[in-house]
């Protein structure tokens, strides 16, 4: 008999944790002045339905249900151009053996599906210190740009709604779309580097850096560190009139590093 509280226990934690360091990462580039290479994350751990469904369809046994299936956990990263992905793929290698060990990729880009999927796979073990003690999740991170995702959702709701056999006319308009997805990927991407964006986020404000500061704020708060939360929840209000941008980036730092320490 499965306890599925207990089995994706750490699955939740890991998937919690993980978001919570790429959004900081995103977020720490913007305190910078930079273009992030991240737009937007995304966490799911696989519902017991999807995972029953799964292992039935793979022959997987229920025993071996966690060594067989890679993606339980899942992270999505979103990113607004090719090129980004690239950046992404960098900084998760950088992150190997600090706190997470890379077991394969995949890369759908180069060589993608027969539907026309596109995206870039990482499946990395990732260690959690949760209620049941210490466990090594196996967690699979996809990197795409946004048209990819919105390709991806489209095709994922049509294969549930038409229980994986998607009726040919749909398919070949699919792979229609997916192509002309990828067409426009490209040419946003020779606008980006034509234009010169990039080096520098222009959608930085004094704004941007509040809600991002209130964000980690908030973090702090959630995970019980109240004091440091007040602290700078004052220190927010205080300059909030006089404060300058690079008053609001190093707060920002300063709060990434606590968040940081906290995981």
């Amino acid at each position: 008999m499965i306890n599925w509280d207990e089995m994706l226990l750490p699955y939740e934690q890991a998937v919690s944790e993980l978001s919570v360091k790429f959004r900081s990462l995103a977020a720490g580039y913007g305190a910078l002045g930079m273009a992030s290479p991240i737009e937007l994350v995304a966490q799911r751990v696989k519902h017991p339905s999807s995972i029953l469904a799964k292992a039935k369809r793979k022959n997987i046994p229920w025993d071996e249900l966690e060594d067989q299936l890679e993606d339980i956990a899942g992270i999505r990263i979103i990113c607004r151009f090719l090129e980004d992905i690239d950046e992404v793929v960098r900084l998760i290698k950088l992150r190997e053996g600090m706190d997470m060990t890379i077991k394969t990729e995949r890369d759908y880009l180069k060589n993608a599906k027969p539907s026309g999927y596109k995206s870039y796979h990482m499946i990395v073990i990732y260690p959690v210190m949760c209620a049941l003690g210490r466990k090594n999740v196996t967690c699979e991170i996809q990197i795409r740009t946004m048209a990819m995702n919105y390709w991806s959702i489209i095709e994922h709701d049509l294969q549930y709604k038409h229980d994986g056999k998607i009726p040919l006319p749909i398919r070949e308009r699919l792979l229609y779309c997916a192509i002309k997805s990828d067409e426009m990927d490209r040419q946003f991407s020779l606008i980006h580097e034509e234009s010169g964006i990039g080096g520098e986020d222009i959608s930085v404000s004094k704004p941007v850096l509040v809600d991002a500061l209130i964000k980690n704020i908030r973090i702090l708060q959630r995970s019980g560190k109240t004091a440091e939360a007040g602290q700078y929840n004052m220190k927010l209000i205080d300059m909030y009139d006089t404060g300058d941008l690079q008053d609001f980036a190093e707060m920002i730092e300063e709060t990434n590093a606590l968040i940081n320490g906290l995981l």
